[in-house]
């Protein structure tokens, strides 16, 4: 079986793209909204906080970056747990960035657009002027690439990120989602077991993480998460008693997880004074 993830420039019309080839498709259509919501239940957040990294939000840098983290956390745990889900299409403006490498079975698709179009299309979704709609379509494309190159390390606008890039003034939407979904099927045929642990453990490893932060005794402590077969490593020099075993609990509390194994780091020597 097999997924797709579709990040979109704004005004290209990616949820449109994503609904009609789940459709086609018989899979289930989650927005990055649902995924907002989701984790806002989750982590016991408001949505307004989860909404730095909504696609609607200007301003990111007025954030405090370790709320940024936090937020992040929790968003990219709710969405990687979605997608182990089978045969789910995702649209966002940066869901294929959070698919981890070697999740082979996962389509990552990019929807673009000429700025004209993207500018018009913008007008007639929010009721803007032409200028207006021109301004949100240049400043937050400039946003949204400064903030996840900043929180994910990644171009959003690299085409060698993604398995397709579509712009969808130059095809019809329809055919647009028959060549996707003919995609999909090719992808599904070739799905694989391996491809399928890398997701299950990337997701693991986000939701470890995710809980960490979201404990009020554990928070920002330094402490990185990595997964292999379901097995969870955490690794951090802030691993002694009791916090060890505070960690080792919620960890282990994490659904999917099969085992921990914490590997307590030497906190480096300071150099001595001359």
């Amino acid at each position: 079986m097999a997924l797709i993830a579709i990040g979109q420039q704004l005004g290209s019309r990616g949820t449109i793209l994503g609904q009609l080839t789940a459709e086609r498709l018989g899979y289930r259509f989650i927005s990055s909204t649902d995924v907002l919501a989701a984790a806002a239940r989750r982590y016991q957040v408001t949505p307004e906080q989860l909404q730095l990294v909504d696609e609607r939000t200007p301003h990111f840098w007025e954030r405090l970056r370790t709320d940024a983290v936090k937020l992040y956390a929790f968003y990219g745990a709710m969405l990687l747990k979605e997608f182990v889900v089978d045969r789910t299409v995702v649209v966002g403006r940066s869901t294929p960035l959070f698919v981890p490498e070697g999740a082979k079975h996962v389509l990552r698709v990019r929807t673009v657009a000429p700025f004209e179009h993207r500018c018009r299309q913008v007008a007639a979704d929010e009721k803007l002027e032409a200028a207006a709609a021109a301004k949100r379509v240049r400043d937050y494309g400039q946003e949204v690439r400064t903030r996840l190159q900043t929180m994910l390390n990644a171009d959003v606008d690299d085409p060698c990120i993604y398995d397709f890039v579509l712009n969808t003034a130059a095809i019809p939407m329809a055919t647009l989602a028959e060549m996707l979904a003919g995609a999909t099927q090719i992808a599904e045929r070739d799905s694989s077991a391996e491809s399928w642990t890398r997701l299950r453990d990337a997701s693991i490893t986000a939701q470890v993480r995710a809980a960490l932060f979201a404990h009020p005794k554990i928070g920002h402590a330094p402490i990185e998460v990595a997964t292999t077969n379901g097995v969870v490593t955490l690794n951090s020099s802030a691993l002694v008693p009791p916090w060890d075993e505070l960690a080792n609990g919620i960890a282990r509390g994490v659904e999917g997880v099969v085992g921990v194994e914490l590997g307590i780091e030497e906190p480096p020597i300071p150099p001595r004074a001359a």
